[in-house]
């Protein structure tokens, strides 16, 4: 798989429009893309050409002096690209569509609020608002352009949709991603009561590395076990892009090798187009030299520490379980019995009372209580197994879209208590 990084700038486009549009978050005829090469040529998605079946050779190039190659015409939105190019020269990609969560806040007038997770926050910045023009106007273009020249690289356009500038275009893409999960998860909050965001003291407390008492070490030869499990883990994390559990950049998984030995996703990485090679090898507290260990790896630590039976643990934020997180209403498991056998009660944690005492959060994910929620942060889960975690990821969020769909028919009618003890003897499980 070729590093994102070595594409061709028109292979660029093709694939992250192919992102955009395969995760329905544009339509045939909408959105469009453009890359600035270090030539000063822009390269920019058509006008008019089916999004589903975009090739390279459908990408225009603009060169310095204006000049158009391509067989096509480039996109209608050609001048609000050109001119932030021109205005925020550390902008070397745009990205501009119109996903229906987003779409729902720009014709609110409104912004998504992405207080509501840290990394959400820290990922997205400062979101601006743009004001109505005619689409593919002059007039529209130095709008946009004025909301970037005032510092926002993410831009909610009124009755339009959203515009993103980044270093690359993998960057707008992944912060275009996590924006529209942060956008979804507050609607369906609304739902549950309603979004409660960190305050800013909350997210900076937060921001503290963690992981500083592990130091970097060169491993020796990899065992077929470790080689056998990247393979396994990465191609989970890629699948819980595909499931909508994780972003491209939200998202994290523990396994463990043995003893204290154990693979974790990377701190940056495109959690998509996961190779086993990024993963990292952590020993004790040492890590793979020459790599960045995920943020929450001190964490997991602690997890395999005091869980000795536990050999995978998951967190991840998707929209529905995380409505749950950002507006802390109760979650109940009582669902269906596959919920109950998979999820058990499923204990909530504060954010203060996470970050103020992590180890009671450690302690409590177990056999027992395989999921663990943790406001405005994540959803824990783990298992025996890799793929034990990630079906209890999966059956959290499945089953918290169907207790949000149940408010509209009158509410949930839960497993009764004597129906879970019975689910608790038929399948002999773990009461202590």
């Amino acid at each position: 798989m070729t590093p994102f990084e070595y594409l061709h700038p028109a292979e660029q486009i093709v694939a992250i429009m192919n992102r955009i549009y395969e995760n329905g978050m544009t339509t045939t005829s909408g959105g469009n893309l453009s890359v600035l090469d270090p030539d000063g040529n822009m390269w920019i998605s058509p006008s008019g050409i089916d999004k589903g079946t975009l090739r390279p050779s459908d990408i225009m190039r603009v060169d310095a002096s204006g000049c158009i190659t391509g067989p096509h015409k480039p996109s209608c939105e050609y001048p609000f690209h050109s001119g932030i190019f021109r205005m925020c020269r550390d902008v070397k990609a745009i990205l501009h569509a119109h996903p229906p969560a987003l779409v729902s806040f720009s014709i609110a007038g409104m912004i998504p609020d992405t207080a509501v997770f840290p990394r959400t926050k820290r990922l997205c910045g400062d979101v601006g608002f743009a004001p109505y023009d005619v689409p593919g106007s002059d007039a529209l273009g130095k709008k946009i352009s004025a909301v970037f020249a005032q510092g926002p690289r993410t831009v909610v356009l009124e009755n339009h949709g959203v515009c993103l500038g980044g270093n690359s275009l993998l960057e707008a893409y992944l912060r275009f991603e996590m924006l529209d999960f942060c956008a979804r998860t507050i609607y369906q909050a609304t739902l549950l009561g309603g979004a409660k965001p960190l305050t800013d003291a909350q997210i900076e407390a937060c921001s503290e590395d963690k992981n500083t008492a592990f130091s970097a070490f060169t491993p020796g030869p990899r065992s077929s076990a470790e080689l056998e499990l990247r393979a396994t883990t990465a191609a989970l994390v890629r699948r819980c892009v595909r499931q909508k559990l994780f972003t491209g950049a939200s998202g994290a998984y523990a396994v463990r090798i043995e003893g204290e030995k154990f693979l974790v996703t990377p701190a940056d990485c495109d959690r998509a187009n996961l190779r086993p090679d990024e993963l990292v090898l952590i020993d004790g507290t040492r890590f793979e030299a020459g790599k960045t260990p995920d943020p929450r790896t001190w964490f997991f630590k602690a997890v395999f520490d005091a869980q000795p039976a536990l050999n995978a643990v998951c967190a991840a934020n998707p929209p529905a379980i995380g409505a749950y997180l950002i507006s802390h209403a109760e979650f109940n498991p009582r669902v269906i019995p596959e919920s109950f056998i998979q999820l058990r009660e499923t204990p909530a944690f504060s954010f203060d009372d996470a970050l103020a005492a992590p180890e009671t959060v450690a302690r409590t994910l177990s056999a027992r209580h395989p999921v663990v929620l943790v406001q405005n942060d994540a959803v824990l889960t783990c298992g025996r197994t890799p793929l034990e975690a990630f079906d209890r990821l999966e059956v959290t969020d499945y089953s918290a879209q169907a207790t949000i769909a149940a408010q509209s028919f009158g509410g949930l009618r839960p497993i009764t208590d004597a129906q879970v003890e019975d689910l608790v003897e038929a399948f002999n499980l773990p009461r202590e």
